[in-house]
């Protein structure tokens, strides 16, 4: 009998018959189960209804949680595009990287920009700098942009200040992926949550490929 009546054959009596408390609705009106949260019994019917509020609750959350994100992406999306209409709206293009710089420190509100460039036939004031060989071989190694806390990454010296988290892109001479490294931008900020390592970086490849489509414009050293 206890194989008879085990939870689980129970189960697959009720599941293999829908219409078992339509045929018995007086049982399903007597039945009564603990309730989840208090030391007293509740009927069938109060359960299911609790169940689902639960549910519309985390329906609800979830919803809010997308509409978030959905603003948040609107709003990045717009700094972007002024971002990009002060890069096309440059005459000289020697101003370039100076646009670059200063119009992600003041749309995306950055508290330290940074820019090194190399292999250029001028090298525009500013981002010239020399850079040695270990920078532009970490520059060369970023298959992607790197998104995270400040690992003693020797780069950061450019910065005025030794940031909580950064992100640092690679800069390419023109918008082809076969293009030549011939930068690395950084992104600091002294708030350890705004680069994180969990972060999407579809953005931040967005505007690396912006930049260097930008920088394309800058002749290389012959």
């Amino acid at each position: 009998m206890s194989d008879t009546l085990s939870p689980l054959a129970v189960s697959r009596f009720l599941q293999a018959n829908p219409d078992f408390f339509t045929a018995h609705s007086e049982l399903f009106a007597a039945l009564t189960v603990p309730h989840p949260n208090q030391s007293r019994a509740i009927s069938l019917g109060e359960r299911q209804i609790m169940i689902l509020r639960d549910r519309q609750k985390d329906l609800e959350m979830r919803l809010a949680a997308l509409s978030h994100q959905a603003s948040f992406n609107e709003s990045v999306a717009n700094k972007l595009t002024s971002w990009c209409e002060i890069l096309v709206a440059a005459d000289d293009a020697q101003s370039v990287p100076g646009h670059i710089i200063a119009g992600l420190a003041d749309v995306f509100e950055l508290s330290d920009v940074t820019m090194r460039l190399w292999g250029l036939a001028v090298a525009p004031e500013g981002v010239g700098t020399a850079v040695d060989d270990d920078a532009r071989q970490f520059a060369m190694s970023l298959s992607a942009p790197y998104c995270g806390p400040n690992k003693d990454f020797s780069v950061t010296s450019w910065l005025q200040a030794q940031p909580a988290s950064l992100a640092m892109i690679p800069i390419r001479h023109g918008h082809a992926d076969t293009a030549p490294t011939v930068g690395l931008l950084l992104l600091g900020s002294d708030n350890a949550e705004r680069f994180t390592s969990d972060m999407g970086t579809t953005f931040l490849e967005t505007i690396g490929r912006l930049a260097s489509a930008a920088i394309g414009r800058l002749p290389m050293a012959t």
